[in-house]
């Protein structure tokens, strides 16, 4: 009996698509995404593509379209929403960034001859890092268009039209979002520097030249956000976003998982098994982890999310052959943490249909103010931290959670007499803490109160009656500023 036997290409694709799907499971398998920001992000694609035909929309959000390095998902929503509808549109792309992820890290060791060994297994454990957590969708959809076009770059080594190619790939990242590009730029520099001749050698700094035309519309300000800051506490901060580059949901897990790759780089390191191709990236990326402001071009955490991709591309690095059972070890943790991932979403979503429950109650229109109970110690991202946001989804009503601040983001409020926007629905708490919500700011411009937390506030706004509660949410009705006086 003849046996047909896969090609060796193709049982490695099959494989990588094995991967990619397992990685996509989380968002598979809840009804909606269930990042820290994504709420905020839908509400404000919903304000982008309205175009002015929505009077409530048009009476409270203003929508600033520019060409910027930070447009990916918002581009992919304009074709994709009409079809599938913004909620599902959403939930596609989302779905697309982790899949492409993994496909990504396949393509990258395709183009360095390299097996989908240890080291990419390792790194697949960082695709559902911090940053995809909290819902930074444009960065993590830039960054798998980056690996792939670094292993466009590598691939086409030699061949004398590269460059032609590479100016519209790097546009692509670009608009996806900036610091990806950056990323891209620092992967082929650390590619190109461990083929120099000697240490005098300065070609590497002039090979990735078909990756600089995007700074152009940069330095004529095109979209640019000049507001820099390190925060407080720098030192503090920097060190806690190392430790917390593997983040997800539980201390102990994470912690151990890092404990895991950092061994086995420590191992790879001291018996030289380290990729330079992609090594000097790594370091880079590491260097510039500790160097890079907090905040830059508008944007949050922009040193954290460098943590975590320093630490991929330094298991990317690892080309080390172990046995059988380590290449098990590396894939089991990646489909471990998955898991974890997926099993937790399942359970918020079911918590976010309860919660959702309560815009029943909301009419088309309607003025909400959202307060979100948040522990100020807690080492999960809080899943609903931007859950009335999908007040303007589903209602179209002005709501306070949204990244709605003029100069920072394209969607800004038309009313500027007073903020509504991000972080004033947060209220930080410490353990023993009350709650009272009779003072709350936004309620003062809001014709809805939405409560979402696991400790009960001890006070409401004076008139206030509540419509509608779960175990851990209400919707209570304001009381007219007029009837309170009388």
């Amino acid at each position: 009996m003849i046996r047909a036997r896969w090609p060796a290409l193709d049982r490695g694709l099959l494989f990588a698509l094995a991967l990619a799907v397992l990685a996509a499971l989380p968002v598979l398998l809840a009804w909606a995404p269930q990042m820290t920001d994504y709420p905020s992000h839908l509400a404000g694609y919903k304000v982008a593509l309205d175009h002015g035909q929505d009077p409530y929309l048009t009476r409270y959000f203003r929508f600033n379209w520019e060409w910027t390095g930070n447009l990916g998902v918002e581009l992919l929503m304009v074709p994709m929403a009409p079809v599938f509808g913004l909620e599902q549109a959403g939930r596609i792309i989302v779905a697309m960034i982790p899949f492409l992820s993994v496909l990504s890290v396949y393509a990258l060791c395709r183009a360095l001859k390299r097996p989908m060994g240890v080291g990419p297994l390792l790194s697949l454990s960082m695709i559902w890092s911090p940053s995809l957590l909290m819902g930074f969708v444009n960065w993590s959809l830039s960054v798998a268009m980056a690996l792939f076009v670094f292993a466009a770059w590598v691939g086409l080594e030699g061949k004398p039209w590269r460059w032609i190619a590479m100016i519209p790939a790097s546009f692509v990242v670009w608009l996806c979002h900036v610091s990806g590009w950056g990323v891209m730029g620092v992967l082929i520099f650390g590619y190109e520097w461990a083929h120099r001749r000697s240490w005098l050698d300065w070609r590497p700094f002039l090979k990735p030249w078909p990756l600089i035309f995007p700074l152009f519309p940069m330095l004529i300000g095109v979209g640019a956000n000049s507001k820099v800051s390190y925060g407080r506490y720098v030192l503090d901060y920097k060190w806690g976003i190392l430790y917390k580059s593997m983040r997800s949901f539980d201390y102990t897990f994470d912690i151990a998982s890092l404990w895991l790759v950092l061994g086995v780089l420590a191992g790879a390191m001291l018996v030289r098994r380290i990729d330079g191709r992609l090594g000097w990236a790594a370091l880079i990326l590491l260097v510039l982890t500790l160097i890079v402001p907090r905040q830059i071009f508008g944007g949050d955490y922009a040193d954290y999310r460098l943590s975590t991709m320093a630490l991929m591309i330094a298991c990317l690095a690892i080309d080390w052959t172990l046995p059988r059972w380590a290449t098990m070890v590396a894939a089991g943790l990646f489909a471990l943490r998955t898991l974890v991932t997926t099993v937790v979403w399942y359970q918020d979503a079911q918590v976010a249909r309860e919660l959702i429950v309560a815009l029943d109650q909301v009419p088309e229109g309607a003025r909400v103010a959202t307060a979100v109970a948040i522990p100020r110690s807690q080492w999960r991202f809080g899943p609903f931290e931007h859950f009335g946001s999908y007040a303007v989804v589903r209602r179209s009503a002005m709501e306070n959670s949204n990244f709605a601040l003029p100069d920072v983001h394209m969607l800004s409020m038309r009313d500027l007499s007073y903020r509504f926007a991000d972080p004033t629905q947060r209220i930080l708490y410490s353990p023993q803490q009350h709650i009272d919500l009779r003072t709350f700011p936004p309620a003062r411009h809001a014709d809805y109160l939405w409560y979402i937390g696991t400790v009960k506030p001890v006070a409401l706004p004076d008139g206030a009656r509540i419509l509608y509660s779960s175990s851990n949410s209400f919707l209570a009705r304001l009381a007219d500023p007029a009837d309170l006086a009388n």
